[in-house]
């Protein structure tokens, strides 16, 4: 019957949405497709499924679903944005922190005591631990691992405001990209303490952790950035974090880039 009606109608295509276990009759159609030039194709049935975008990938000819595009699992992918890590950063250094360091390193020191570096252990790549460095703009305190910045907090220095809202305190986090913790685009690297707390209020909030950190991230450039009041506000950061993985290409990376730079110049009013 359904062979008649293709020859009858002049179908091009055969779409079998049928039990896949009926193998004799799916082998015998492809036969008849295959004889007739018409595609045959099957529409497998994911209704019970708990997503509703599924991909198919293969090893060898075993066909593997899984609920999420990762651009990022294929190796050429990782190796082409390691290369683009290492390049970016290494010029950034040489051509910029290099003459900047000093003369920030001389700022910060007079502005109040402390170290010029601020280091904290942040969540990374598989939710691994790593220092994360940072030009210090705030007096040192014993909140810095537990509270975030806020607007007018009596921590930030004036220098340290400065630096902040010209995101020049994230510099030296091109010395994390260089040594491989984080990379120049990605999701942003929190508090261990604030992965603690919102990967129990937000379900997909770990997916983040599939990837390396990033200087900035696709959130940052969307209005996400900076302190997260409202538990939507997190919810939304997470929101373009997941999309940045399942969306992930260089052209992407560089986009994010080009905007990071055009908000600092425009003056972001979440940058404090």
């Amino acid at each position: 019957m359904i062979k008649q009606f293709a020859l009858d109608n002049e179908i091009d295509e055969i779409y079998y949405t049928r039990a896949l276990t009926n193998t004799e009759e799916i082998k015998d159609l492809v036969d008849f497709a295959d004889q007739h030039l018409i595609r045959f194709k099957v529409v497998p049935d994911f209704s019970g499924f708990p997503l509703r975008r599924v991909n198919i990938d293969f090893f060898d000819n075993v066909p593997v679903l899984s609920f999420r595009k990762e651009p990022l699992k294929d190796n050429m992918n990782r190796l082409l944005k390691r290369l683009f890590d290492i390049i970016f950063s290494s010029l950034v250094i040489l051509l910029i922190l290099s003459w900047l360091y000093p003369l920030l390193a001389f700022l910060i020191k007079i502005s109040s005591k402390g170290p010029i570096f601020f280091k904290q252990k942040r969540s990374g790549l598989d939710n691994n631990e790593f220092m994360c460095l940072k030009f210090r703009s705030m007096k040192q305190n014993s909140d810095s691992d537990s509270k975030q910045a806020t607007k007018d907090d009596n921590r930030v220095t004036k220098v340290g405001s400065f630096l902040r809202k010209s995101s020049l305190d994230e510099f030296p986090q091109f010395f994390n990209v260089l040594n491989g913790d984080m990379s120049i685009v990605g999701p942003r690297p929190h508090m261990l303490a604030h992965t603690d707390q919102y990967s129990a209020l937000i379900k997909k909030y770990m997916v983040r952790q599939l990837v390396k950190p990033g200087i900035t991230g696709a959130a940052q450039v969307r209005g996400f950035r900076g302190e997260t009041k409202e538990l939507s506000e997190m919810e939304g950061r997470v929101k373009w974090d997941v999309w940045y993985i399942e969306n992930w290409s260089l052209l992407l990376d560089i986009n994010i880039i080009l905007r990071t730079v055009f908000n600092i110049f425009k003056k972001d009013e979440k940058a404090f």
